[in-house]
């Protein structure tokens, strides 16, 4: 079975959750044994490339508004392609993927994992709804990536009828192996025991809950990523003195796993909805450490159960991230015991192959359901 996958930006590296999760996606479908091609955009598109996964092929994009970028050549290449796949797969929200499905979806069998609710930019959720709304009644399924968000979106809501919940799974086998010398390094250097978050440095991350929660905390804090809140957040954290939260930037997956492995704990403050679900919480339940999140509605508490995995404390609270890590920190058994459970969790619930084996099975209903 051929399947298209379009979505705004993909390519070798990945570092967006998105991206992740196509990435593990098309390995455990390609098991299954679909040919999957990924349509993305690209200011400098390199050239087609073929992985034992995918093949990717890159359009020029030629503007961006609104975080959505905009490529008419895409046009032309979406058409040639889709009329090669038996099932399109689209990756909401991207407005401009809207439009090409209504101009150019030939009526394909199409499934459209929806990855979050628009939050911020309200004013233009407005004109958009219509396209939107036209664009997630046309597509065949609509698949939310738990059932936490699938049944608190209020777009959702109206497609029931046609929605159902994957989680998100990843495949370890992707993921280096942790190196014993470089977690050791990491000991020396922060401590035996550290808090971590690995995550874009965006709006909704809920960063600056966080600092506010390390004011006069005695506990190593490491904090992995890049993104457009960087600079904020580290004047926040000079501003109130926070010696012991360190900013390493954006890293090599081979030190994400050992930042990972070498940590205490993983925290993932995320305070609104745009965190639909959270690959950075995930890949610490895959490593076994106990969890700490945020109360949203969305997939982070489903991947974290509290009392269970960890501890879900409510949103835009700084003195219960702090109350929840010194808790941890007060109990290296029970921290012990969640991170034990997160990991079980992890291996019932969020495989790759398990993700992998459900879309499988959803894009044969839909191709056969097709006309």
């Amino acid at each position: 079975m051929k399947i298209l996958h379009f979505y705004k930006a993909f390519g070798l590296e990945q570092y967006g959750g998105v991206e992740m999760f196509i990435r593990h996606l098309t390995h455990a479908t390609a098991i299954q044994g679909c040919e999957n091609t990924v349509l993305s955009l690209a200011k400098e598109p390199m050239q087609p490339v073929t992985t034992s996964s995918f093949r990717l092929v890159q359009a020029k994009q030629d503007m961006q508004i609104a975080s959505t970028g905009f490529s008419w050549s895409s046009l032309g290449t979406f058409s040639r392609l889709a009329k090669q796949a038996d099932v399109i797969h689209y990756h909401f929200p991207w407005p401009f993927m809207d439009l090409v499905h209504l101009l150019k979806g030939l009526g394909k069998p199409s499934v459209v994992t929806y990855h979050s609710d628009i939050v911020r930019q309200k004013a233009l959720l407005q004109l958009y709804r219509p396209l939107m709304r036209a664009f997630l009644g046309r597509v065949d399924s609509i698949v939310a990536t738990s059932p936490n968000y699938l049944e608190s979106s209020a777009v959702l809501l109206r497609y029931k009828h046609k929605a159902c919940s994957i989680p998100i799974g990843l495949e370890q086998g992707l993921y280096p192996r942790p190196d014993a010398a470089e977690v050791g390094k990491l000991h020396r250097l922060y401590g035996e025991r550290f808090f971590l978050f690995v995550g874009v440095l965006r709006y909704y991350k809920g960063l600056h809950y966080l600092l506010e929660a390390m004011r006069g905390s005695p506990w190593p804090l490491l904090i992995v990523g890049a993104g457009p809140m960087g600079r904020k957040l580290m004047q926040m954290a000079i501003q109130h003195g926070l010696h012991n939260v360190h900013f390493l930037g954006q890293v090599s997956e081979q030190e994400k796993i050992d930042l990972m492995w070498a940590c205490y704990g993983v925290i993932f403050p995320s305070h609104l909805r745009s965190e639909a679900f959270g690959i950075g919480l995930l890949e610490g339940a895959m490593m076994g450490k106990p969890l700490i999140c945020i109360e949203i509605g969305t997939g982070t508490s489903f991947i974290n159960r509290h009392g269970e995995t960890g501890i879900v404390v409510p949103p835009a609270n700084a003195t219960a991230l702090r109350e929840a890590m010194k808790t941890l920190w007060g109990s290296p058994q029970l921290a012990q015991q969640y991170g034990q459970a997160a990991r079980a969790r992890f291996l019932s619930t969020f495989t790759a192959s398990t993700m992998g084996q459900a879309y499988t099975d959803l894009y044969r209903r839909v191709a056969a359901q097709s006309p």
